[in-house]
């Protein structure tokens, strides 16, 4: 591995040699996964833009590029933005994307966004961003004192906010908005930070403005001065590439900054990951637990490797804190992979941290896929750390979904590593982030118990389970949101609002949404399901969303949401309900959804969509053995 960790994407493994030729050999039909499985490798500049002609030559020719996602993104600078663009639009297939960049006028980025006519607005982009840095800003050092400084931060933050204000009535995109890099140049030295007119002072100034105002809204914050700072400002600022071609950082960093750009669009399509699969001997822990025993494996303060595997621990515990659930995969006999968990006194993770312990002879794909299959999440939720490269490439190679991490050699890099790679990249945190480990670690707990109970229906009835019910609020919006646009394999539509979208469907009188959560014995598993009725005060309800999360399948959740529709509809004195299937490459699971309710079939499109149809009056739905509390609903 490289020593510059960021600057080569070192978690990344290194482009194979013949990078080009099998760019041009993709085979026809699966021409997306193959440049998601090329672009996951560490791509320079060069790289990066064969990457994006190609995407573009192929959107130009009509090509389905499944399982890519398209995505439009504007690009509003007061720098060059061909470089940008193609830097972006070529790692974009590594997150699942397939962006288009629109980029506005060189340093014109009020105009384009206040112009409904405008390249960007016209382009009607997913998402804008706003990537204005401190030269374009009006900042300059002054020593006339706090007021004139003042006055040039409120000048630049009004000058962002015109802009978002802007985008946001042209075309109703989400913007992103890059905090400031400050020059390495200083002029007061260590008092620049506290100078009112020093660069730096102003900002910082500026920094904490742009995160409030984002803080506040649906937009994204970009921390470029963060990013900026960790690679190191002398690092980070080109002057002879500014000066030349007005590149606001060095050239050489830009895979770093497309692939940062990217985490954020990846996270705004529900495509960040959730799930954190670990190896266990030389990734956890220094040694072979089976050969060097519980004593012998390096696990302890005072040894510069066992502090570096202590220090992985609480990294990953840390994530865990966040949400992030935990699983195992090694090569092990079950019971000695467990002892460190269970006997060693410096284990920092526990074994109930782990929701799906995978210790076998299996090979690694196979145990993945295992671990996939019990927590209900796709492969595309996973992230797969192991100390072997036999075993990261098998994986690689085996479930192309799953995103390995190359781990350098030292243990002490291990956490900055992983963190390095921005597989879990949050545009946004809900409660609901924040206890989904807990979610999946009682889901364990209940297959366990599932397995001492003789049928269902006693499963479900020893579980205690309350549906609490109730209409789309300001509360639950960014949650309501969030799992819009995460939900993919129970999603019968898969339509994607933003939040702003979500409080018009609040607002509007001819909807009628739900939001839905279920608590049971082993605790609380947050907001599962989403449900969004258009035509309400009509004698037709169409089912616009039904999204559930598939943590709780097989819990009945869908027969008690229909049974609600059916109260409300009838009560409304509506005839008929009819839902929607729209097929995508990870819904199939719900193509019968509507048939095992009871719906009739409707309407065959040649997309594969299907329309279904349920009679209002008459028809009854047995709610399942769970509690019901309905908060603002009749």
């Amino acid at each position: 591995m490289s020593n510059d960790l960021f600057a080569d994407l070192g978690w990344l493994p290194r482009a194979p040699a013949d990078f080009e030729a099998r760019l041009r050999g993709l085979a026809s039909g699966a021409e997306g996964s193959g440049l998601q499985l090329l672009a996951s490798h560490a791509l320079d500049e060069n790289r990066l833009v064969k990457v994006a002609r190609y995407l573009a030559k192929a959107r130009a020719a009509g090509t389905a590029l499944s399982p890519l996602t398209p995505f439009t993104l504007g690009v509003i600078t007061n720098s060059t933005t061909d470089f940008l663009c193609s830097a972006i639009a070529g790692t974009s297939p590594r997150f699942g994307l397939n962006v288009t960049c629109v980029a506005g006028a060189y340093d014109q980025g009020l105009q384009e966004s206040v112009d409904p006519r405008s390249a960007i607005n016209a382009a009607r982009p997913n998402a804008v961003l706003v990537g204005i840095d401190w030269r374009g800003l009006g900042l300059r050092p002054t020593t006339r004192g706090g007021e004139e400084a003042d006055a040039m931060v409120a000048g630049a933050l009004a000058h962002l906010n015109a802009i978002r204000a802007g985008i946001h009535a042209g075309s109703g995109a989400v913007c992103i908005v890059q905090t400031l890099a400050p020059p390495a140049e200083r002029v007061f030295g260590s008092l620049d930070r506290s100078v009112p007119g020093s660069l730096v002072s102003m900002i910082d100034a500026v920094n904490r403005g742009i995160a409030a105002a984002v803080r506040d809204s649906t937009d994204i914050l970009f921390d470029v001065d963060g990013l900026a700072a960790t690679v190191g400002l002398a690092s980070w600022h080109a002057p002879s590439e500014w000066n030349l071609a007005k590149l606001p950082f060095a050239s050489r960093l830009l895979p770093l900054f497309a692939d940062h750009v990217c985490r954020l669009l990846a996270s705004m399509s529900g495509k960040s990951r959730r799930c954190l699969i670990l190896d266990l001997d030389n990734t956890m822990w220094g040694g072979v637990i089976g050969d060097d025993g519980l004593s012998g494996i390096r696990l302890a303060q005072g040894d510069a490797d066992g502090e570096a595997y202590l220090d992985f621990q609480q990294y990953v515990l840390s994530l865990r804190d966040r949400g992030i659930v935990l699983a195992v995969s090694s090569k092990n006999d079950d019971l000695v992979a467990r002892s460190p968990f269970r006997e060693h006194p410096e284990m920092r993770v526990k074994e109930e941290h782990i929701a799906v312990f995978q210790a076998n002879w299996n090979d690694k794909a196979t145990n993945i896929a295992a671990i996939a299959r019990e927590l209900s999440l796709g492969l595309q939720s996973m992230v797969f750390v192991d100390d072997n490269p036999f075993e990261r490439e098998l994986v690689r190679q085996a479930l192309p979904e799953v995103a390995v991490v190359e781990l350098p050699e030292d243990p002490a890099l291990y956490a900055r590593t992983l963190g390095a790679s921005g597989h879990f990249e949050l545009t946004a945190l809900s409660r609901e982030d924040l206890d989904r480990a807990s979610f999946y670690e009682g889901n364990a707990r209940r297959a366990e118990l599932q397995k001492s109970v003789g049928n269902l229906d006693d499963y479900l009835a020893s579980l205690d389970m309350e549906i609490v019910l109730q209409p789309f609020d300001e509360i639950g919006r960014a949650r309501i949101a969030q799992l819009i646009n995460k939900s993919n394999q129970f999603n019968l539509t898969t339509r994607r609002y933003s939040e702003a979208d979500v409080a018009a469907l609040t607002d509007d009188p001819t909807c009628f949404t739900l939001q839905v959560r279920l608590i049971d014995h082993f605790g609380d598993n947050g907001m599962i399901s989403v449900v969004v009725c258009r035509g309400v005060g009509g004698e037709r309800w169409d089912v616009d969303t039904w999204l559930m999360s598939c943590r709780v399948l097989g819990r009945k959740v869908e027969q008690m949401v229909l049974h609600e529709l059916l109260r409300h509809a009838g009560a409304a004195n509506a005839r008929e309900i009819v839902g929607t299937f729209i097929p995508t490459d990870r819904n199939g699971m719900v193509a019968e959804h509507y048939a095992k309710l009871g719906f009739e079939l409707a309407r065959r499109g040649e997309d594969g969509s299907t329309s279904w149809r349920l009679t209002v009056p008459g028809t009854v739905v047995t709610p399942p053995p769970m509690r019901i509390t309905r908060i603002g609903l009749p």
